[in-house]
């Protein structure tokens, strides 16, 4: 027979992640059912116990736990429907439980019987909640086993409950993901959104110094652009997004002032795609500026760093934004040694009544100065925000109060 039965208490967790008493721990699909589907074959020690799927007139193997040494079966291998156990325990030709499979008429026309050879097996329907099966949860072994009974067949409908309810789960994941994919796809096909351009002014110069472009969406749901951008990093195509928005940016650089820059964004995977260096080929970089944001995660700084180096070389100047609103930004400056440091709005919001922003703006400043950076403070909104982060030090500044995003000036 099979390997010894599990503990005591491997059985009562499964059972209560079975009725959802754990459903609120964080794992995935796969590794549930394939604990589960262990947890179950240990118990009844039985050699082999899986989940199939029906597919049409296929029986495919989905999620398979053997112990060692005994026939292998493949997961996504599949076989003839009408010649399997599974489709003849769900239409009522064969029981759920059978102890010795060469005591069953009907079991022994079926080749498999003979051939693996099939001794005891409890096979089992999992019903989706719109009353389809979806296949079969299975135990079975080389070996009869005349001990099997209803409390083992309880147990396995128990667990094919729980599988259908994990496979419901992931079943409507991928349909959310299919249909986010649609979403950004649609979007980039039918280029559904549109570039503006915020003004960052030189404060000494009373100058324009810059634009910054931002992406701005057209297609439904109405949202902000980070969530668009956040969505379609969940489907493999932020990249492809970030992209294109780039290019439509980049596309409106004739018509910025030749004093100005052009400030774009980017995350740190579409920089490492190294994609970014042929599409900058034809501008001059000295008139373009790279913003990675203190959210976006960098795993390989030095890859980063290489990535960027050959355009920094020649005149692109890079941006840390949203500094100090988090301890990324911080690694970030730290790491990539950027040419601008753009202050997060949470720091000048009300910088003239928050000592503490004041503080830390201050502190920038000289990081600043001893880095050979420069810092722009964004969101700035009133007068008096503007009025204290002068008297700090603060050279430049983009926000509402000096000018909205928009169409680039005629």
């Amino acid at each position: 027979m099979g390997e010894p039965a599990t503990t005591q208490s491997s059985v009562p967790r499964l059972l209560n992640m079975a009725l959802g008493e754990e459903s609120g721990s964080e794992v995935s699909t796969e590794h549930a059912l394939l604990e589960a589907l262990h947890a179950i074959r240990a118990h009844l020690g039985m050699e082999v116990a899986f989940i199939s799927e029906f597919d049409n007139d296929r029986r495919v193997f989905r999620y398979v736990d053997e112990e060692a040494g005994v026939p292998r079966l493949e997961v996504g291998a599949s076989d003839p429907l009408e010649a399997s156990y599974c489709q003849r325990v769900v239409d009522g030709r064969l029981p759920e439980l059978i102890p010795d499979a060469f005591d069953n008429a009907e079991a022994l026309t079926l080749p498999a019987t003979q051939e693996m050879p099939i001794g005891a097996h409890l096979s089992v329907p999992i019903r989706l909640q719109d009353g389809s099966v979806y296949g079969t949860l299975c135990c079975f072994d080389r070996q009869a086993d005349p001990s099997l009974n209803e409390r083992d067949l309880g147990m396995m409908r128990v667990f094919a409950d729980f599988a259908a309810r994990q496979l419901e789960r992931q079943r409507e994941h991928q349909q959310r993901q299919q249909a986010i994919e649609e979403r950004i796809r649609d979007v980039l096909a039918q280029r559904r959104f549109h570039v503006v351009f915020q003004p960052m002014h030189d404060l000494a110069g009373q100058r324009i110094a810059g634009y910054e472009a931002l992406t701005r969406f057209t297609a439904e749901p109405n949202r902000g652009p980070d969530k668009w951008f956040e969505e379609a990093a969940t489907v493999g195509l932020r990249e492809e997004l970030e992209l294109a928005a780039i290019e439509l940016a980049l596309a409106s650089l004739p018509d910025i002032p030749v004093a100005a820059y052009l400030s774009l964004n980017a995350s740190p995977a579409t920089i490492l795609s190294g994609r970014l260096d042929d599409m900058f080929g034809p501008y001059p970089l000295d008139r373009l500026m790279l913003e990675v944001t203190e959210h976006d995660v960098v795993d390989d700084y030095a890859g980063l760093s290489d990535s960027l180096a050959s355009m920094r070389a020649r005149g692109l100047r890079l941006a840390i934004d949203d500094a100090g609103a988090g301890y990324a930004s911080f690694r970030h400056i730290l790491r990539l040694a950027p040419d601008v440091i753009k202050l997060d709005r949470s720091l000048t919001h009300e910088i003239d009544r928050r000592d503490e922003s004041r503080a830390l703006a201050a502190a920038l400043i000289g990081f600043a100065s001893e880095t050979g950076s420069r810092l722009i403070a964004e969101g700035v909104e009133t007068q008096a925000e503007l009025d204290a982060l002068k008297d700090i030090g603060i050279g430049k500044a983009q926000g509402y109060l000096l000018g909205r995003p928009g169409p680039l000036p005629s």
